[in-house]
């Protein structure tokens, strides 16, 4: 009899055998004891046991933070409420699209069309049923002339929104849009109760765990929700998050166990996080990038030719060596990463250069121009070393940079879409269309560099309803190009997702790549071993 020991791991870690069946089956296929108990243990390890507090260390969060999913612009919302939140779709651990609320969907041939089925029988906090209505109330939530919400332009596209019963809901679009379910994984589209002709903006959602204290910029903590839809995640009985913007004060809580995780480990002293007994220091590789966004209609970035000098005046491998520390990747000045579908490889890359600097400036009548660039390390680790070696860099250039160094607390609010000039981070998208109707369509709320291309803009249409594969690759590699030529945002570096834990925590094995923290998902689906 020929014995299946991959399959005898899975029934172990099922709970379907005993550790002695186990044994027995690894012998029966001449596994000798040794390695069978090795295997067995590592078996063990990956069975998810539910129980403990996670307490998690955050270095995001603001006092403007609110309940208002619309408003999510930062880390600490982001990963803490993609656990107690439900949207229609998920992106699992793999990168590959998942059911949430809805349990299915699909499409008229046109990709004009969608309808999604939703759960039977899932419930929000409150003890209420889910229902198609709440699905469109919620929706609704980001559209209109009113509406404050930063996912307003990805739902732009949708003409109409109506229910089929209780439980479909029937989305229109202005055209079609082959990647619409993961538009639909958004984390600002979060599903809430209807309420008064709107939505309950308290905090209830249908994740596996429910709000129980929020202090903007502060903490947060939330309890396992009991009638959560499904088994597979909320393994903690409860999670604590602290918001901890220094890298330092972060860190030191993770070494000396106040805290069981923490994110965006500082690079310069990750090694020492390494080497402390109990610590495991996890490097994701994904969509996340660093950029310097510029407003393109405030001189002298309204010229061309500058944002080009400025561009030309970075040292892009100098840099992911002296503040990534290596953890990342050169960037090209637009968004797409490797990880993307239609990540444009044919590009020459930018490369440091501060004669064809000087050629730009010299055609923009700016030569010694003096710019200022505003920076704090809330904006992504190692942000203001980063402005000073670009500083050094760009003097080759004879571009002088006013380095401002900024408060952390309320960066979000008072710099970034505020100041000229500033240090951002992206998490990126998992598709073009998405990362471009965030962040680079004309006139959407989080434009940050304001800037308007009409060749951009028609292509990105185009290519979001295009299903001939080679066609939209034109476009999107197309696109890429623009935003590295013409727009107003420097990506000088890819970076990776580093954070650290306790070893007693444990996981699947996988790791999601689109946002920190398992894709934000780390209090869902880890547990403690």
């Amino acid at each position: 009899m020929q014995v299946d020991i991959k399959k005898l791991s899975e029934q172990l870690t099922q709970g379907k055998i005993t550790r002695r069946a186990f044994m027995e089956g690894a012998a029966a296929a001449g596994i000798a004891a040794t390695a069978a108990t090795a295997m067995m243990n590592k078996a063990i390890a990956a069975t998810p046991k539910r129980g403990g507090t996670l307490r998690m260390g955050i270095g995001h969060g603001s006092t403007t933070d609110s309940l208002d999913p619309g408003t999510f612009e930062n880390g600490f919302v982001n990963y803490t409420f993609h656990n107690i939140h439900g949207r229609l779709t998920e992106i699992a651990a793999d990168g590959t699209l998942a059911p949430e609320v809805a349990e299915s969907w699909d499409a008229t041939p046109d990709a004009k069309t969608w309808t999604f089925k939703i759960r039977k029988g899932i419930e929000f906090h409150n003890g209420k049923t889910v229902t198609a209505s709440d699905v469109v109330a919620s929706l609704n939530h980001h559209r209109g002339e009113d509406t404050k919400s930063a996912a307003k332009p990805i739902v732009s596209a949708i003409e109409d929104i109506k229910t089929d019963g209780d439980s479909t809901v029937v989305i229109s679009l202005s055209g079609g849009n082959a990647d619409f379910p993961f538009i639909m994984a958004d984390y600002h589209l979060s599903i809430m109760p209807e309420k008064d002709g709107g939505v309950d903006l308290s905090g209830v959602s249908t994740g596996c765990y429910k709000l129980d204290n929020f202090e903007p910029g502060v903490r947060l903590s939330m309890s396992r929700f009991d009638n959560f839809y499904s088994d597979d995640r909320g393994f903690f009985d409860k999670v604590e998050a602290l918001s901890l913007i220094d890298p330092n004060a972060r860190q030191n809580a993770l070494v000396t166990g106040e805290v069981d995780v923490a994110d965006r480990l500082e690079l310069k002293t990750v090694a020492l996080v390494k080497r402390k007994p109990g610590m495991v220091v996890q490097n994701i590789t994904g969509y996340q990038h660093y950029t310097f966004p510029m407003h393109v209609d405030t001189a002298p970035f309204d010229n061309v030719d500058v944002r080009m000098a400025l561009k030309l005046a970075f040292n892009r491998e100098e840099m992911v060596q002296k503040i990534l520390q290596g953890y990342g990747s050169v960037g090209n000045d637009h968004p797409i990463s490797v990880a993307n579908r239609y990540h444009n490889g044919e590009m020459p890359q930018r490369t440091y250069d501060p004669e064809k600097a000087k050629f730009h400036l010299k055609k923009a009548g700016a030569e010694g121009i003096t710019v200022a660039l505003s920076a704090a390390d809330a904006a992504f680790p190692g942000a203001v070393d980063a402005a000073v070696l670009y500083k050094e860099t760009a003097a080759a250039a004879g571009i002088n940079v006013d380095v401002v160094r900024e408060p952390s607390d309320g960066y979000w609010s008072n710099v970034w879409l505020k100041k000229p000039w500033c240090a951002c981070y992206w998490g990126g998208r998992v598709t073009e269309d998405q990362m471009f109707s965030t962040a680079y369509e004309s006139g959407v709320p989080w434009n940050d560099t304001r800037w308007s291309n009409e060749r951009f803009d028609s292509l990105l249409i185009k290519a979001r309803a295009e299903l001939n594969e080679s066609l939209r690759r034109e476009m999107y590699y197309e696109m890429q190009t623009l935003v590295s030529d013409d727009g107003g945002t420097v990506v000088p570096m890819y970076a990776s997702y580093v954070f650290g834990h306790s070893d007693k925590l444990a996981n699947s094995g996988t790791i999601a790549g689109n946002w920190d923290l398992d894709g934000g998902r780390l209090a869902a689906r880890w547990w403690f071993a």
